[in-house]
């Protein structure tokens, strides 16, 4: 039974690279937002909270996404800089867990990624409170209809709340899915960012 499923093993001593490979198999075989990841935040109280934000950067540096910057996980950042993402990737049976310290990213960075959204995205914007109470559907489309005429053209400025945020890891753990709930589990860990990675396998 124990040689019935080959066990997975770390391609790369490099978590970034592992990471690359992964997500390289994922864009191919999901059907739907291989970059959705989990993020969880915690405020000055610790109670934790989470949603699913999408990739759209990494490298050796960290993982970015960009959102309100006003948003509950903007302020939960902003007095607890520290995070974690969860990628589930259903159609690999496979899960990558990131743990670290965030960081704004720079405001050239939020500029070039802004302008390259769609004009409605950056339009919607401006127009919504993110996390704030809305009375009703009609007021947030008045409200895009507002911006939509203070802004005509392609020329759509950043808000001043609009920006991302770098989660660079000190843990990343690879899971892979097994028969009878055997499954493969590594986490790669360092002790600060620079640092070497050492990884070890988990019991599952």
């Amino acid at each position: 039974m124990s040689d019935a499923e080959p066990a997975f093993e770390p391609q790369t001593e490099d978590p970034f690279e592992q990471f690359r490979i992964w997500f390289a198999d994922a864009e191919a075989s999901e059907v739907n937002d291989a970059n959705a990841m989990t993020l969880a935040t915690a405020g000055s109280d610790g109670r934790p909270s989470a949603r699913i934000v999408l990739l759209k950067e990494f490298d050796e540096t960290g993982l970015v996404f960009f959102t309100n910057t006003e948003s509950q996980k903007g302020e939960e950042l902003a007095v607890n800089p520290f995070a974690a993402l969860l990628f589930h990737w259903k159609s690999l049976r496979r899960q990558v867990r990131f743990e670290g310290a965030v960081t704004a990213v720079s405001a050239a960075e939020a500029d070039a990624y802004y302008a390259s959204r769609p004009r409605v995205s950056r339009i919607g914007a401006w127009a919504s409170q993110q996390s704030r109470p809305l009375a009703d559907r009609a007021a947030l489309m008045a409200a895009v209809d507002r911006f939509d005429a203070e802004y005509p053209g392609e020329s759509v400025p950043r808000p001043p709340y609009w920006s991302g945020y770098r989660l660079s890891p000190l843990r990343v753990e690879f899971w892979h899915d097994g028969a009878f709930r055997l499954h493969d589990r590594f986490i790669f860990t360092r002790q600060a960012e620079g640092q070497p990675w050492s990884v070890q396998r988990l019991f599952p």
